[in-house]
């Protein structure tokens, strides 16, 4: 029996276990109960110009299983990965399972904007990290993920030891592209010097057709292999009406490859192999510096978390246990032992001593603490034991809300970078129309295909906007790290730009901003 594809993920399957349906005279074809359900609940919520947006992209079926729900409204999963906010509102960062383009983020978000009880949702198609507002009086978390669930989707909390995961294996996919760039780099150059003394002294036909054919070797798997992330990027934004740097990357390697696999075959004109060898492996180099500053950015949340102990000591009937932070409720007994970390906000309810609030305040002398007085998470004992009870949970700690504090400005875009992402976009297209009339220009002009290709070809190698693109993001992330290295968080990584224009910093005593 033939295959069908699903109208809903466009995935084909065997026929014997179709469900077919008709809608307004035009039939429809299910591979499962899950992806008919979906369909019909789209179309319900008017949302069926989703399909428009998805093209031909493939999704997964959409299998639900909601057996495990119950586990999102615990108590303990609220303490560890939910924010409450002063108005009662609750807020959650998870990682949206199963995205893979832009209409995918459109669809969540509209879902999620359509849900009562849902206020805000955000979703990072870069790293599929959505940040959900809701009413926790109006809708649970577990009905929420149950809507993520319903149109296909998977949704877990993020956590950093998950995200850790896949910036190792982003790292190794970059790592073996650009170990396959480089070495076709270094061959091909020695190759091109080759090339270049015989085109200045001469050389035989029969030797050009060898350096040729050992370019072209060498350049094939570069630009497919090593040049497949531009692709991919250029096709994404091609389906949704984009046209970005990878366009530019890809559009201009690919067209000088063809044009040197032609002058190769046809022994007229000069191949331009190693040109499409360098422009992969300069631009990839710098997305994988990209990445390396991305990943030390991250680094730096997890520094500030990674020597916070997971557990404390707690008292309770008199009885002495080890609870993780994550538990810890408002009231509880907690004992700080000399050289431990405080978690937890709190108020002394049991002995004196020394604490170093250092990095909280930028106070170098340690702080004296006694009986009723508050202590703060991120503060150090020094000197003795003390007890003390948890006035805040976790979530609400002033450690947890530094953390939150640095990674906020780490996402949010500054406005130079928002400019340049802009200005990317636009400036792509215009090179790519410049490069056609220059094409057109030169063809109606010299008459030669061969010579007005080339120049048009070269328009769009050159004009790649890697220092907007690149370089922009690169030194947002470097200098808010950096600067959270020093003991300086930025609320907002727009401020770093504004103090870069600022002829005055105004500070206090402690070096409080």
């Amino acid at each position: 029996m033939a295959d069908i594809t699903c109208t809903h993920c466009n995935l084909t399957f065997p026929e014997e276990v179709m469900i077919a349906e008709q809608q307004n005279d035009e039939p429809l074809f299910f591979c499962c109960k899950g992806c008919q359900g979906v369909y019909h609940l789209l179309n319900s919520e008017g949302l069926d110009t989703f399909y428009d947006k998805l093209g031909d992209t493939k999704l997964q079926p959409a299998i639900q299983n909601n057996e495990d729900l119950e586990k999102f409204d615990l108590e303990g999963f609220k303490n560890k990965y939910i924010t409450t906010h002063q108005d009662g509102l609750s807020e959650i960062n998870l990682i949206i399972e199963g995205i893979h383009c832009s209409a995918c983020v459109w669809l969540n978000e509209k879902v999620l904007h359509k849900t009562d009880g849902v206020i805000e949702t955000s979703i990072n198609y870069t790293n599929n990290k959505a940040k959900i507002i809701w009413d926790p009086e109006i809708i649970k978390l577990s009905h929420i993920i149950q809507t993520i669930r319903s149109i296909g989707y998977n949704a877990y909390p993020y956590d950093p030891k998950l995200q850790e995961e896949r910036a190792i294996s982003t790292r190794k996919t970059y790592y073996s592209r650009i170990l396959v760039a480089v070495f076709g780099s270094m061959n091909i150059m020695w190759l091109a010097v080759a090339h270049y003394a015989g085109y200045f002294g001469g050389i035989q036909q029969s030797f050009k057709d060898i350096l040729n054919v050992a370019e072209f070797v060498l350049a094939t798997p570069v630009l497919f292999y090593s040049g497949w992330i531009f692709f991919r990027g250029a096709y994404y934004g091609y389906k949704n009406n984009i046209v970005n740097m990878d366009t530019l990357v890809a559009s201009g390697a690919l067209s000088a490859y063809i044009y040197s696999i032609y002058a190769m075959i046809s022994q007229r004109g000069e191949v331009y192999f190693d040109s499409v060898v360098m422009i992969i492996t300069f631009v990839l180099v710098g997305k994988y510096l990209e990445v390396l500053s991305k990943k030390h950015a991250v680094d730096t949340l997890d520094g500030l978390m990674g020597s916070t102990p997971t557990e404390v000591t707690t008292f309770k009937d008199g009885v002495k246990s080890l609870v993780s932070i994550e538990n810890i409720v408002v009231g509880d007994i907690i004992e700080l032992k000399p050289g431990e970390k405080v978690v937890i906000d709190g108020e002394v309810t049991w002995g004196q001593g020394s604490f170093d609030e250092s990095s909280l305040t930028g106070e170098n002398e340690p702080v004296y603490k006694k009986n009723n007085d508050t202590i703060l998470s991120g503060s150090i004992c020094l000197d003795s034991v003390v007890h003390y009870s948890a006035t805040k949970d976790a979530s609400n700690s002033m450690l947890t809300s530094i953390v939150n504090l640095l990674e906020d400005s780490i996402t949010k875009k500054p406005r130079i970078e928002q400019l340049a992402n802009s200005v990317s976009g636009y400036f792509s297209t215009i090179i790519l129309i410049i490069a056609l009339l220059t094409f057109a220009g030169w063809f109606f002009w010299v008459e030669s295909f061969e010579q007005a290709l080339i120049v048009g070809i070269s328009v769009i190698v050159i004009a790649c906007p890697c220092a907007l693109g690149l370089a922009t993001p690169m030194a947002t992330l470097v200098g808010i790290s950096v600067a959270a290295k020093r003991g300086i968080l930025f609320k907002e990584a727009s401020f770093l730009e504004t103090m870069a224009k600022s002829d005055i910093l105004a500070l206090d005593k402690t070096g409080t901003i």
